[in-house]
């Protein structure tokens, strides 16, 4: 299985369209993890799990996701309503409550993974804003039939980001 996953493109659509179109073939689902800044009906979101961030003001998206894909249970948030800037640990409240085994968010525009509390927190940073490194990033997440996961950053531009990238 393959998840594409992106966050806080705040109002790029292009960019968010050519990452999307880059991958859709090789993917079986895609998570916006909040602040698209585009409305619901935006063609750039069509088929797209997408949750409300804290800069969604034209949209009604849904606070939170929480769906299976291939017997993977995902929790998608923004994360501005999980404090996550301060500490990780609501948010793994969360995701335990709803037997999640992997976490997306975004809102800190810091693109990290982690495990914490059994479950596989993602972070895909920022398309438009980047923090605390130079380049815009997203994910590819892949789990294979042993439950390897790898968690892959790429760059705007298509190219991979070994530095950040990791398989649990």
């Amino acid at each position: 299985m393959r998840i594409l996953i992106t966050s806080d493109s705040h109002g790029w659509q292009e960019p968010l369209a050519k990452v999307i179109d880059r991958h859709e073939s090789e993917v079986d689902g895609v998570i916006h993890c909040g602040d698209s800044e585009l409305s619901e009906d935006a063609k750039e979101l069509k088929n797209v799990f997408v949750v409300q961030g804290n800069c969604d003001f034209q949209a009604n998206f849904p606070k939170e996701i929480v769906d299976d894909i291939q017997g993977v249970r995902f929790l998608a948030v923004h994360g501005h309503l999980h404090q996550v800037k301060t500490s990780p640990m609501p948010l793994a409240y969360r995701g335990e409550e709803v037997s999640a085994n992997v976490v997306c968010f975004g809102h800190t525009h810091v693109p990290t993974a982690f495990e914490e509390k059994g479950m596989l927190f993602i972070n895909p940073g920022s398309l438009r804003l980047p923090r605390s490194v130079s380049v815009a990033t997203y994910v590819i997440l892949t789990i294979d039939e042993s439950g390897s996961r790898d968690v892959s950053y790429y760059t705007l531009e298509g190219d991979r980001v070994d530095a950040l990238s990791q398989t649990f």
